[in-house]
């Protein structure tokens, strides 16, 4: 063993060190507190200690209805003043009747005061002057916080909606409103907080149910487990009832076909081509032609014939394919510590999304606030260009432009730093996507180089090497980083080209070219194509690192080659594997499924009493059935990995080897039988 692919070796190390360095910077650069608090119109957070809001922790939009505005679709700001509140309105009011009563209902003033400007406490200041500079909101309503923003307490009374069992108000401009107005405002927010209250409960559930679900999860493991060691005994049984199953439902098939045809002999009508009544949307029509069933009846015949066909000519493959995958179950068998491997993986991607998405946010939130003009008028030509808020009034674009404010937008700025932002999130991104499909290629790897030691072990289980799993991670990580990097890296890059061909398409989607609509679907077909192709390439090539210590290209192409010498064998066991591998996950998943289905609505009676009063079932139920299946393919995705290296290994074994005394065969005694030798080599007696 040597260490392979050491350049790109100490370039991952080099791009893992400035990866931290990104994140660093990120860190002293970035504020969170600007995605958790919400920001008023100065830029100021809402809620934060130490400052003039620390108790106005919820967001007040002066005019609601100005958000619905096409504005917000383009520059994602309400073109209206934010202001910071310690509590939400629970009461009609305009400002026009609070003014004309502040004299002796001062109570009212005050409290309509609270949702003004800071500072602003000039009741006589005309109506016109106030809404102009925005110094008060022109009306307030009956609100709720939601995501620590006002947002109008929506309900429904007998099918009509209603913000506190009215359905007009007073928008303070000399108007009468309808509650509906506020609802395209505030669009969606009604179904929201519906939707909150049936998570609430939902949570409830969790909260009463989560030991049951991971009592499920614990089953399902063990199921999984029972599946993987029993495959040595049923995976054959379980292939071949498949098959003749499926020949038999075909022989039903043209069985049935020939009774319709045969039953619809001398109906009028019935002799018509398809041609002849041309096409219908009710397909019904064409069951009452003895022409469709013909057809189907052939169509039926024919796939019956292929599938029989194959049986006879590729019998001695399938016996091999059957034969790996009993070898697969006793291999793990023999090493149980792989099928725990998944867990480092999962801990391995956990840490690379949780850095990446930490890193995003500091990113994202880097850089002083960015204040814009936010006109109502779609025809001003200050709209959307950066302002100074102190100096703002004193400009000529309140004139030009009635109603302009300039308001908060995001947070930037000019440093090179700050010019360079979106590039440093595509290296997150692409840094991110190399970290997590090395994780992978690590897994895989180890455990191929674990299964290859049962393999070319002479005698089995005793030659077998101590640790066989640790020996395997060892040798990947001494030897073979550069290697797996390298093949991480290839992935990579074109999983960037996907991102970014989706993000195109995305915001290409509402454009009218036809031709550039067509070019991208075929770009992403094309890369979406090569993608598998290179997992496929990528998956067998660290198989041949594990094995022999080569570098990536040279293992790949060995790889790649000997695929294509055995590609019938590997078609075979390819569709074999993954059809017991499918039908192990829905066992699995559907057995735990039902199981938790009868104790959750209490039908089992020896757990009637300890099953939990739930306000829907199905949460528990489908986190139950979802957590099976992932449990299930984290264990088959082991025995996969397992088969596929003894299969690459068995190959090798076939061509290097002839089975006399000088070179015997390393194989098993049932795959040395299927290949019709007489006898074992004295090595594997």
């Amino acid at each position: 063993r040597h260490c392979t692919d050491v350049i790109c070796c100490v370039i991952f190390i080099v791009v893992i060190l400035g990866y931290i360095a990104l994140g660093i910077v990120a860190w002293v650069h970035g504020d969170p507190r600007k995605v958790i608090y919400p920001t008023d119109s100065y830029g100021q957070f809402c809620g934060q200690k130490g400052t003039l809001n620390e108790n106005k922790t919820i967001l007040f939009y002066f005019n609601i209805l100005k958000c619905a505005s096409p504005v917000v679709l383009i520059n994602l700001q309400c073109p209206t003043t934010q202001l910071c509140v310690s509590k939400c309105p629970d009461r009609f009011a305009t400002y026009i009747d609070v003014q004309a009563s502040y004299r002796y209902k001062p109570d009212q003033w005050n409290y309509f005061r609270q949702f003004c400007k800071p500072g602003f406490n000039n009741p006589r200041k005309s109506v016109a002057q106030v809404l102009r500079d925005e110094d008060c909101p022109s009306m307030v309503i009956p609100s709720r916080p939601f995501l620590k923003r006002c947002f109008p307490d929506f309900s429904t009374k007998n099918g009509v909606l209603t913000v506190a069992n009215q359905t007009t108000f007073k928008d303070g401009r000399g108007k009468t409103r309808n509650v509906t107005d506020l609802r395209e405002a505030a669009n969606g927010i009604n179904n929201v907080l519906d939707a909150r209250s049936v998570g609430m409960k939902i949570f409830e559930d969790y909260a009463i149910s989560w030991y049951w679900i991971l009592i499920g999860l614990f089953i399902a493991m063990i199921v999984s487990l029972l599946f993987l060691v029993l495959l040595r005994f049923t995976a054959g049984v379980l292939f071949w009832i498949f098959i003749f199953g499926v020949i038999g439902i075909i022989g039903y098939g043209i069985w049935h076909c020939y009774w319709e045809y045969d039953h619809l002999k001398g109906i009028p009508g019935s002799d018509l081509t398809v041609y002849d009544i041309g096409f219908q949307t009710d397909f019904r029509v064409y069951l009452q032609l003895r022409q469709t069933w013909l057809a189907f009846m052939i169509i039926l015949c024919v796939v019956e014939v292929i599938i029989i066909l194959m049986l006879i000519f590729l019998r001695n493959r399938i016996r091999i394919a059957i034969a790996l995958l009993k070898e697969g179950s006793r291999a793990i068998g023999y090493i149980m510590s792989t099928l725990f491997y998944p867990i480092v993986t999962f801990i391995l991607i956990a840490i690379c999304i949780s850095y990446w998405a930490v890193t995003a946010v500091f990113l994202a939130t880097s850089g002083e606030p960015v204040y814009k003009v936010m006109a109502n008028q779609t025809l001003c030509k200050y709209a959307n260009l950066t302002c100074d808020p102190e100096t703002f009034n004193t400009t000529n674009v309140t004139k030009l432009c009635p109603g302009a404010q300039c308001t908060f937008a995001f947070y930037g700025g000019e440093s090179l730093y700050h010019k360079y932002i979106f590039i440093f999130q595509l290296a997150n991104a692409f840094v991110f996507l190399w970290l997590v499909n090395f994780a992978i290629a690590l897994g895989q790897c180890t455990l191929a180089g674990a299964f290859a030691s049962y393999y070319w072990a002479s005698r089995k289980p005793a030659d077998i090497p101590l640790w066989p799993l640790f020996s395997s991670f060892g040798r990947a990580i001494r030897y073979h980083t550069g290697s797996l990097a390298f093949g991480a890296l290839i992935l990579a890059i074109v999983q960037l080209i996907r991102v970014i061909l989706e993000y195109l398409d995305h915001k290409l989607k509402g454009t009218q070219n036809s031709f550039t609509r067509f070019l991208l679907c075929c770009l992403k077909c094309c890369f979406w194509c090569l993608e598998k192709f290179l997992k496929f390439i990528n998956r067998n090539a660290y198989i041949m690192i594990a094995i022999y210590g080569k570098n990536f290209c040279t293992s790949a192409k060995e790889a790649f080659f000997l695929l294509m010498r055995n590609v019938v064998r590997v078609a075979v066991l390819d569709k074999v594997t993954d059809f017991l591998l499918f039908l192990g996950k829905i066992l699995v998943a559907g057995g735990v499924g039902v199981l938790a289905f009868f104790f959750f609505t209490q039908r089992i009676p020896v757990f009637a009493q300890e099953a939990p009063t739930l306000n829907y079932y199905w949460v528990p139920l489908l986190t139950v059935i979802i957590g099976s299946y992932l449990v299930a393919h984290g264990f088959f995705s082991v025995y996969a990995m397992c088969v596929d290296t003894l299969f690459l290994c068995f190959c090798e074994d076939l061509e290097r080897n002839d089975g006399s005394t000088a070179k015997p065969y390393f194989m098993s005694a049932s795959l040395h039988r299927i290949l019709g030798k007489k006898e074992l080599s004295p090595k594997k007696a």
